[in-house]
């Protein structure tokens, strides 16, 4: 049973992630392992892994989203010789800038480097004509984002954030250990298996803080990004002046989701960049509180002396494409509460000054995440 099947019916505690052993190569040796985390999921044993690179070894059943700037259609398809079903993410790289090419290519290397549960795996990628062709492990649950529009329009509980987050801050740990800045947290690119594991994905943003063996403190890169993607960025990021940004402007944009996952609706959104950034730069850190930041939305949350979060009550049913959950309660009740952890949690992460942020590491110490620690480890399944 799932984490969202858990809250149709009781507080079961959550069992905490099983990996299996993997050998490693020669090529994933120059990259940082925590020792227990440079293991394969469950869902991604050698065994189970598709491999094959003929197109029609899959079965397209439905389009279940898009991606890169909607340049990239998202399948749940079928390898016909296993039955076993994988996400294809098919891509016309006739319609890519070359600089879209270069992020395509970037985030393909990439993935054959990373081995770490808490980052989306691709299993084989190939051509097709102009198509590119990319096979990973089918996420039951979707996105965050699909969660949010489907069942939690108005948020989600601590707990489920709760859970979601650690497993995402664990797979950016990996990442900024290996010396890259994600530039793209946000929901949309947390994606959840139908056994509860959280992977990072949207690994086109990626850039490195290694130049020619070195690692540099500060990166003066400063990519053309899409109006979709720059309510989570850093005021340092959207500021593009002579002090660069580092590793913290990602811990800004879990600052920004972890606001997005608790209400529902994205901070920013609706504001011009000039405004955003000034909005950012103006005062203290935001919380999911500040009404502010959500100009189309009414604030009906409230701080909790207890800590406790407000749950999640009644009614959901999932479409076709994702896991199935059977129950009449599944709907955020109308007043909700945020514990003093969890605003804390956001306060820190959306300091203006970098330097104040705490690391990706420092993070999953946080008060906030004690019970994560104590109960779960980055998965979000029960028995």
């Amino acid at each position: 049973m799932s984490l969202l099947d858990c809250f149709c019916t009781s507080r079961t505690q959550v069992e905490s992630l099983r990996p299996e052993k993997q050998s490693e190569t020669s090529t994933h040796q120059n990259l940082v392992d925590e020792p227990t985390l440079s293991l394969l999921p469950p869902s991604t044993r050698a065994s189970e892994v598709i491999c094959s690179t003929n197109v029609s070894h899959y079965e397209l059943q439905v389009e279940i989203g898009r991606g890169f700037d909607n340049l990239t259609s998202v399948h749940l398809a079928r390898h016909t010789p296993t039955g076993t079903l994988v996400t294809v993410k098919i891509t016309n790289l006739e319609n890519c800038t070359e600089e879209r090419l270069k992020a395509l290519q970037k985030a393909v290397i990439l993935s054959h480097f990373f081995r770490h549960p808490n980052i989306t795996t691709y299993w084989t990628v190939f051509t097709v004509g102009s198509w590119l062709w990319v096979i990973s492990p089918f996420m039951a649950y979707g996105s965050a984002s699909q969660l949010l529009r489907t069942y939690f329009p108005e948020g989600m509980s601590e707990t489920l954030i709760r859970n979601i987050l650690f497993g995402a801050v664990r797979g950016l740990n990996y990442l900024h250990q290996n010396g890259c800045i994600h530039r793209s947290i946000k929901a949309s690119h947390i994606l959840i298996s139908g056994d509860g594991l959280v992977t990072l994905s949207g690994l086109s943003h990626l850039h490195s803080l290694v130049k020619h063996g070195q690692k540099h403190r500060a990166v003066y890169d400063f990519p053309q990004f899409s109006t979709s993607v720059q309510p989570w960025l850093s005021p340092e990021l959207l500021r593009q002046d002579l002090h660069g940004y580092n590793v913290k402007s990602d811990i800004y944009s879990v600052g920004i989701t972890a606001c997005e996952l608790a209400s529902g609706q994205v901070p920013f959104q609706d504001m011009h960049r000039t405004q955003m950034l000034l909005q950012k730069l103006k005062g203290p850190p935001y919380s999911p509180l500040d009404i502010s930041i959500f100009p189309q939305s009414e604030s009906r949350m409230k701080i909790s002396r207890s800590g406790v979060d407000s749950g999640i009550g009644e009614s959901v049913h999932v479409s076709s494409g994702t896991h199935t959950v059977n129950s009449d309660r599944l709907q955020t009740p109308p007043s909700k509460t945020f514990s003093p952890a969890f605003l804390s949690l956001v306060q820190l992460c959306l300091q203006q000054d970098p330097e104040k942020r705490p690391s990706a590491s420092s993070l999953l110490s946080h008060v906030f995440f004690k019970q994560a620690i104590n109960s779960t480890t980055s998965s979000v399944t029960l028995d």
